[in-house]
């Protein structure tokens, strides 16, 4: 009976599995994230995408470990036709025409400062400039052939310069996903280590949210509906559970949640020192999000959580 009334509902199909690729053949292990691998686009990455598409895991979204030399202070690797994002999504595409690709709009893994825009020489980030990379970075990824992109750069303007760079050269039919209340927390640490994209100076306050506020959100949310996103994401997602609700409520457009790699890794390291039953927190966790009114999460439990919601035990 308590299932018969049970509110809320969780299946592989809410979720997008964030997916780190880098140019080398083997899959190396990140140390902060245990369980996650830079994988090897050519095979340790298809690999991966086959085990989570046999599960119901059919959403990935790509993030990239770009060698040191091709890093630049303007980041123009990130628009590289023959980069290593276009390059995977090509692959995918040619073993899984039906897979949905979403892929990251954000130039802190190819600046050599490791900003997600451009710095001036006094450290003050240029939004304009910036965004005009972005949109060439976009369009470069939806040439390859991604469905969603997701510009998670912060800067103001941006969706509505995408979604024009889009149209102008025919690609109407891919979706944006905005990070629309990305927070400056402390929860992105793991991930900043698996791609190497740490500031080398300052810190990221100047553009994403302050934790401390709440309002905010819905004026960026305004502004990026307004701008013609398609989705709209929070990150980190359980600290943030009042926003994802405050969205949901206020805004017809889907609602992403992002359960970032400092979630992540705390529910690892809690299961791994027996301080709590890592697989009952995983899915309450997740629970939590949908229950918030997440339509889809972003997670890096994708593969597990759908196992288990497959009775698998593996």
């Amino acid at each position: 009976m308590r299932a018969s009334f049970q509110e809320t509902n969780l299946s592989p199909a809410n979720f997008v599995y964030p997916l780190f690729i880098h140019e080398g053949e083997e899959d190396t292990p990140i140390g902060a994230m245990p369980g996650c691998y830079r994988l090897g686009w050519r095979h340790g990455l298809v690999q991966e995408v086959a085990k989570a598409r046999d599960v119901g895991v059919n959403s990935v979204v790509l993030f990239p470990k770009v060698p040191d030399a091709l890093k630049s202070p303007t980041g123009d690797e990130a628009y590289n036709d023959n980069g290593l994002v276009p390059r995977t999504i090509r692959l995918l595409k040619d073993r899984y025409p039906d897979l949905v690709i979403y892929t990251d709009v954000a130039l802190d893994p190819y600046s050599s400062d490791g900003h997600d825009g451009i710095v001036r020489e006094d450290g003050v980030i240029m939004n304009d400039e910036t965004v005009h990379q972005l949109c060439k970075q976009a369009v470069s990824q939806a040439r390859a052939g991604a469905d969603v992109v997701s510009p998670s750069d912060m800067m103001d303007g941006r969706v509505g310069a995408i979604r024009a760079a889009l149209d102008a050269e025919g690609f109407q039919h891919v979706s944006i996903m905005s990070y629309t209340a990305k927070y400056a927390s402390s929860f992105y640490g793991p991930f900043r280590e698996a791609l190497d994209s740490n500031p080398r100076f300052g810190d990221k306050k100047t553009y994403q949210m302050n934790p401390a506020n709440y309002r905010e959100a819905l004026v960026e949310a305004q502004a990026d509906e307004s701008e013609g996103a398609d989705i709209l994401l929070v990150k980190p997602g359980l600290p943030y559970l009042d926003v994802i609700r405050l969205l949901r409520d206020k805004y017809p457009l889907p609602i992403a949640a992002y359960q970032v790699s400092g979630e992540y890794s705390m529910i690892k390291a809690g299961g791994a020192l027996k301080m709590i039953d890592e697989q009952r927190v995983m899915m309450e966790s997740l629970m939590c999000l949908r229950r918030a009114g997440a339509d889809i999460i972003l997670t890096y439990f994708a593969l597990q959580a759908a196992r288990c919601l497959c009775g698998e035990k593996r």
